[in-house]
């Protein structure tokens, strides 16, 4: 499950579009951060996650944060300035489970490599939508986990919301703050709508003609949705923003909503049901964690920012800022990650999740102040080269950000372990006991 929020140029601090997204997958499946230069394929095809897709040549260059296995990405940007985030939402059109339709994810790395403006992407996305259908498997280890989409695309300038069930879509233009979970949204205010869509529903009897057609109320599937408790963390982001004209919403308060939880006092991992949006994953009810997140500030007349952390829990993680051109990110210098504990930036940092989940005070003790110093710093510093044409210095402010970061890690480790012993929950205890198992067994 996942969550993302966009927040318009005009009610934010510095004038930019935030778009921002918590990427909530299974505990053990790696996410990576990925830069991918634009480019010429040498043929208009390309391999996706399940099937092979037609596409144009050229490829503009995108920052992706990634389940390491697949193609496609949960989130990311491009050079243009064109940010996406997706959601899996469940809805009552039945998908054949035989993997011959794209990921959500590669609908969103498809759409981010073609595009030059959200209203493109968006126009892409339908197209693809429209040729390959979505019957694709979105889980890792759950291989049947099978969806529809929903989508929030942003650029500098304009945003849209996209939702589908199944074939059919729909989609709005949004101007103020919107967040999208693991929920339909769009009801009976949509601008544009699959030309099937209605006379379906209709068919099926999930609506009536005498009343304003509504997909969320024709589509949305009620036990699933309910489960996923989308709806409660959609509010919860909204409830998090600013309200007076005043109030401008800043990339720290971006943050700070993708690390909230519920229980504001003495939050504990065990706590971590589905209604946080930092999602901690704790057994059969809450099988999704947050293993990755970002923020991405999208400028008019300036290079963008992508503050991602490629790692597990935003509450324990640290946002570091990314930027087009640089080399800051290529596999030779920043090492992908697999289903095993390697020398990635993502399973190095799972070291000290892994141990807050018995241990989270004094860890979030550890991390907090550098969290903060660091975070604030490196903002300061990202005002400045903005509106800098010097890709070498930001290639040093990302660079020494992931240094500084695996540092700690190594710190920590020198450090020694000094927990307390806590009597968590048995299922608790039992269930990442498993899952601990089960990494050390696709190590092997």
């Amino acid at each position: 499950m996942c969550d993302t929020f966009f927040s318009p140029s005009h009610r934010n601090l510095h004038g930019n579009t935030i778009l921002a997204k918590n990427s909530d997958r299974e505990p053990n499946e790696a996410q990576q951060i990925s830069r991918f230069p634009a480019h010429n394929r040498l043929q208009k095809r390309v391999q996706a996650t399940f099937i092979v897709v037609d596409c144009p040549e050229q490829v503009h260059e995108v920052i992706l944060s990634k389940p390491f296995h697949m193609w496609g990405a949960e989130m990311g940007v491009n050079e243009y300035g064109v940010a996406i985030g997706n959601e899996a939402v469940f809805t009552k059109m039945k998908l054949g489970k035989k993997n011959n339709g794209l990921t959500g994810m590669d609908l969103l790395r498809l759409s981010l490599e073609q595009s030059t403006t959200a209203e493109e992407a968006l126009g892409i996305i339908i197209e693809l939508l429209g040729k390959y259908g979505q019957d694709a498997c979105g889980g890792y280890q759950d291989k049947g986990m099978y969806y529809s989409n929903s989508f929030l695309i942003a650029d500098p300038h304009s945003a849209y919301v996209v939702e589908t069930a199944g074939p059919f879509w729909a989609y709005k233009r949004i101007k103020s703050f919107y967040a999208i979970s693991n929920v339909l949204t769009l009801g009976t205010d949509f601008d544009q709508i699959h030309p099937e869509a209605k006379d379906f529903a209709y068919q099926k009897s999930w609506m009536k003609q005498d009343v304003p057609f509504d997909f969320q109320g024709a589509f949305s599937e009620p036990i699933m949705t309910f489960l996923g408790r989308g709806a409660s963390r959609k509010q919860q982001c909204e409830l998090q923003v600013p309200v007076s004209k005043s109030g401008k919403f800043t990339i720290q308060d971006a943050f700070g909503i993708l690390r909230s939880h519920r229980i504001k006092d003495n939050f504990e991992p065990c706590q971590g049901d589905m209604g946080n949006i930092c999602l901690h994953a704790q057994g059969l009810l809450t099988p999704s964690q947050t293993t990755g997140s970002m923020v991405a500030e999208l400028r008019e007349n300036a290079q963008s920012s992508v503050w991602l952390t490629g790692s597990s829990a935003p509450c324990l993680s640290v946002f570091k800022p990314f930027y087009f051109g640089t080399s800051t990110l290529n596999t030779d210098v920043f090492p992908q990650a697999s289903a095993r504990m390697d020398a990635s930036y993502w399973w190095q940092w799972e070291k000290i999740h892994r141990k807050a989940l018995v241990d989270y005070f004094s860890i979030l003790a550890f991390i907090q102040p550098f969290q903060q110093e660091k975070e604030n710093s490196w903002m300061e510093l990202d005002r400045v080269l903005t509106v800098s044409k010097d890709i070498k210095k930001r290639e040093e402010l990302s660079q020494g950000a992931i240094e500084n970061c695996l540092q700690l890690v190594k710190n920590w480790e020198q450090k020694g372990d000094s927990s307390k012993f806590t009597l968590w929950p048995l299922a608790y205890r039992l269930y990442w006991k498993w899952q601990n198992r089960r990494m050390k067994h696709e190590r092997d």
